[in-house]
């Protein structure tokens, strides 16, 4: 199977624009990729929607930083994941390629070095920084001319020629490694306070960020009781470009479902890979309780009453009930600092009533 770039699915066959300098794709593409070209190739959809509590979905929305604005310790020298070893001497300017280490980048309080974004940057401080990323589309132009600093790329940024026109220019590009699972999150903050100076800043973030997290695993109804596992398949979904897709092991959604207390239906039927397309029989193996889709993929194929038209929706327990978890695609798989809110909205919506209201 294979796609043309622009609607190639994380982990995928076809052109791979991070492949490079900058790294990979391979299975790391499900945790960024996903995000990217779930806001780029965006259809109209007119169905019903499964809606997040809207507290949550708000929250979603907006970085919330650290209270202190912290002070960078410059020069320093970082390992970026390609193996270069990068010298960062000012975080005057600041240009992150994905809307992951944008979000990480505000919270540890540098917000005001910002000056652009990637499209997967949908938080609300960052809405009026110009976009010089889509879909891992880089224009190193545009980056150029905003005279960055420092630019903080991951390894499925590409193309490869872009990241190597913005290091031929002198620019500090350091390379982070994509989060694959929840126990990712603190890594990631670390490796990106490091390389903007302000390590102390990434513990007290790190701390933070656990403490939330855990607060909001505890709110998860224990099985037994009349409360089992439901089981949740991770569907892509593109409708503009006919891409129907089935989460497996390596999508990057399991640790968040199975911290949420659910059981990856994709990954429990034997899926090893990323993703794979979807069939009735696949369907049918995988046999969801829940079904759990991004905001605007759901979008694209018409709401909840275009998805159970896929060929075997219907048929399985998920599509029978019409029980769709929808989250944003700018936080659903970013494993970040907001991942605590991205838990809590799946609490709400696979545990009504139980793991919700603790």
């Amino acid at each position: 199977m294979r796609f043309s770039q622009d609607f190639a699915p994380p982990g995928q066959g076809g052109p791979r624009p991070g492949r490079g300098r900058a790294g990979t794709r391979g299975p790391l593409g499900a945790l960024t990729a996903a995000l990217a070209l779930a806001l780029v190739l965006t259809g109209c959809g007119g169905g019903t929607e499964a809606k997040a509590p809207a507290a949550a979905e708000a929250a979603a929305d907006r970085i919330e930083p650290l209270a202190t604005a912290p002070e960078p310790e410059l020069p320093v020298t970082v390992k970026s994941a390609d193996g270069a070893e990068v010298t960062v001497a000012s975080t005057d300017r600041i240009v992150p390629l994905t809307g992951g280490l944008s979000e990480i980048v505000f919270t540890l309080g540098l917000g005001k070095q910002v000056v652009a974004r990637d499209i997967t940057a949908t938080f609300e401080q960052a809405a009026e920084l110009p976009v010089v990323t889509r879909a891992h589309d880089v224009s190193a132009e545009s980056v150029l001319s905003l005279k960055p600093t420092v630019v903080l790329a991951e390894t499925t940024t590409g193309p490869a020629e872009a990241i190597d026109q913005i290091r031929d220019a002198g620019i500090p590009l350091v390379v982070v490694a994509p989060a694959r699972q929840l126990s990712d999150v603190g890594r990631r903050i670390g490796t990106v306070a490091a390389a903007l100076g302000v390590p102390d800043s990434g513990t007290e973030l790190n701390s933070r960020t656990r403490s939330r997290i855990d607060a909001v695993r505890e709110s998860v109804p224990a099985p037994g009781d009349g409360h089992e596992k439901p089981r949740v398949a991770f569907l892509y979904l593109r409708g503009s470009a006919s891409v129907y897709l089935l989460g497996g092991r390596e999508s990057g959604a399991s640790s968040l479902l199975e911290a949420a207390g659910a059981v990856d239906a994709g990954k429990a039927s034997g899926l090893k890979k990323d993703f794979t397309a979807i069939t009735s029989e696949a369907l049918a193996k995988a046999a969801p309780d829940a079904i759990l889709v991004m905001r605007k993929g759901l979008e694209s194929v018409g709401g909840v009453d275009g998805l159970v038209k896929i060929p075997g929706v219907a048929e399985t327990p998920a599509g029978m009930d019409r029980r769709i978890v929808s989250v944003d695609d700018g936080v659903l798989l970013n494993y970040g600092p907001r991942t605590d809110r991205v838990l809590a909205e799946l609490i709400a919506q696979l545990h009504p009533g139980d793991g919700a209201d603790k």
